[in-house]
């Protein structure tokens, strides 16, 4: 059964910070929020899906953080909607040092199927640089805190940050593993407008990172989930015009594709390592793989298969599905003549 979660967005509601990189009015394209229109919002997208599992998800602020008695009130309405059996929980996206013990009792009254914890990196420093306004170890606390209430918590974190190396952004991936997280997000960062990161840019002191090399590091980390088997939800924010109007974005890796970019490069990664066992000049190669990831083993415009061809002297390559397979696992070998 596919799997939909219905996107209420709060935006910034309930955030006194204001990280460098952040500005969450532009990333939810949301200025206002309107309380009232939350239930209707819901009734709107479950009469126009059909046997999909639901979940609603209160996304785009701190939700743990807002006026209490606002969240409450907006869990009681997700709530309903799961006591009527139209949605099969709520999850929401909130900050590290949002969770306390008084939060945990709280959500502990719904049915909470998961927290999304902003997590973005586990290295001091750059928190400090980030002006993030909390620590690792709030971030622990946190973790520790819903592990306890069996809430499960996907780990989000970023790409290219100020002052972050790829050796942070392993290591953030790998402490996300080793909590055993229900799921990840990777989102690589983009200068918005209006944010000190803008200015950060405008002054030289912060280089954003190229789309290839974005990719590149993103597909590291993201082999780092693969490897621990934390499924990863999401690669770079979502899509919208916002994203690509002049008044909300400055620079950075914003592609609408770079989620299909990393997994492509974790593919010929993963594929160049087997071929590369096999003996100098090949004749036909025949790549297996998953069942619908055949686009991601080919490439943009067949970027994989040139280079697959170019480095191995191979004079023709097929790539069919197999079914057996599972996501980033492939079959390599040569047909027989």
């Amino acid at each position: 059964m596919k799997h939909i979660n219905i996107p209420i967005f709060i935006p910034h509601l309930g955030c006194p910070n204001q990280c460098v990189f952040c500005n969450q009015r532009h990333i939810s394209g949301k200025e206002i929020f309107d309380e009232n229109s939350v239930e209707k919002s819901i009734y709107n997208v479950l009469t126009s899906i059909k046997d999909e599992e639901c979940e609603i998800a209160f996304f785009g602020g701190s939700f743990t953080g807002i006026d209490r008695g606002l969240m409450i009130r907006l869990l009681d309405v997700a709530q309903k909607f799961v006591d009527e059996k139209k949605i099969c929980g709520i999850r929401m996206s909130t900050r590290p040092d949002y969770i306390s013990q008084e939060i945990i009792d709280i959500l502990k009254k719904y049915s909470i199927t998961c927290v999304e914890l902003g997590i973005q990196t586990t290295n001091n420093d750059v928190l400090n640089v980030l002006k993030r306004g909390h620590s690792l170890d709030d971030t622990i606390q946190a973790i520790n805190l819903l592990k306890k209430a069996n809430i499960n918590f996907v780990g989000q974190m970023m790409i290219g940050l100020p002052a972050a190396t790829i050796e942070d952004e392993l290591e953030c991936a790998n402490f996300i593993s080793s909590n055993n997280a229900f799921g990840a997000r990777i989102y690589p960062t983009l200068v918005l407008r209006n944010t000190e990161l803008e200015n950060m840019y405008q002054r030289g002191d912060y280089l954003p990172l190229s789309v290839e090399k974005a990719v590149e590091r993103s597909a590291e980390v993201l082999k780092v989930f693969i490897k621990n088997k934390i499924s990863c939800i999401r690669i770079g924010l979502c899509d919208s015009e916002n994203l690509h109007s002049e008044n909300t974005f400055v620079a950075g890796p914003n592609s609408p594709s770079i989620g299909e970019m990393v997994k492509s490069r974790v593919y010929y990664d993963l594929i160049s390592e087997k071929l590369s066992s096999f003996k100098k000049t090949l004749n036909t190669i025949v790549i297996e793989c998953p069942k619908g990831k055949m686009s991601q083993v080919i490439g943009i415009k067949k970027e994989n298969i040139l280079k697959f061809k170019k480095q191995f002297y191979i004079e023709k390559l097929k790539i069919k599905e197999n079914n057996v397979l599972t996501e980033f696992t492939v079959n390599v070998f040569e047909e027989e003549e």
